[in-house]
């Protein structure tokens, strides 16, 4: 087999190792060369900075790379794709909850446009609101409103020491909206609503907030 067909061997093995594993798409996001597929189904693989063709050189380095995590390389993940793809299925799943971007919010509240804009800037400089910015946009997670477009009461104190701490907003958002080891599996914004719980929600949130510094 000639140099060029192992070359291709190679970069058909790991498109197909990467497919399987569903992870093709996370490549670029990583930084790292991805590939397409040309009319006869063959792998193409392009430098991410040139847009070239990857070398012979540059795949074997690609495939120690995917293949460097774990005792085994041959049976190993790319532990960094997998968290790639796991943070976008997260993302995708917020996203597809309730949110507010300023116009929708501003009907709620019952105010114009450019004072809830203000209102909402604020509050996030207070750490009194939960703000997310995704493509350009800005996004209130509608969880931690009460029907009055205001931020619930009894969450102000849960909030402040996770965005006072500089979390990743979408962490916070995560982890407020789904079951929570801190919490035996409660999910946060839910176990605040019971007076009985919110100083123990607010204990894990300090708790968070605290690793994040760490």
């Amino acid at each position: 087999m000639n140099q060029d067909a192992d070359h291709a061997q190679l970069g058909d093995r790991l498109a197909q190792w990467l497919e399987g594993l569903g992870l093709a798409d996370q490549l670029a996001a990583a930084g790292l060369p991805s590939f397409e597929r040309d009319l006869g189904g063959v792998a193409r693989w392009r430098d991410p900075r040139t847009g070239l063709a990857l070398t012979a050189e540059q795949l074997a380095d690609l495939d120690r790379v995917l293949h460097q995590d774990g005792d085994e390389p041959a049976h190993a993940v790319p532990l960094a794709l997998v968290q790639l793809r796991r943070k976008a299925q997260v993302r995708a799943a917020l996203l597809a909850s309730p949110w507010h971007g300023y116009a929708s919010l501003a009907e709620v509240r019952g105010a114009s446009e450019n004072a809830t804009r203000f209102a909402v800037h604020k509050a996030a400089e207070r750490h009194a609101l939960l703000v997310v910015q995704h493509e350009g946009a800005t996004l209130v997670p509608a969880f931690q409103l009460a029907e009055d477009g205001e931020l619930r009461p009894e969450l102000g104190a849960v909030l402040e020491p996770l965005l006072a701490a500089k979390m990743d907003p979408w962490q916070v958002w995560s982890w407020l909206t789904q079951p929570a080891g801190l919490l035996g599996g409660q999910v946060p914004h839910e176990a605040a609503r019971d007076p009985e719980e919110v100083a123990i929600v607010r204990h894990a949130a300090v708790r968070l907030a605290e690793r994040a510094q760490g």
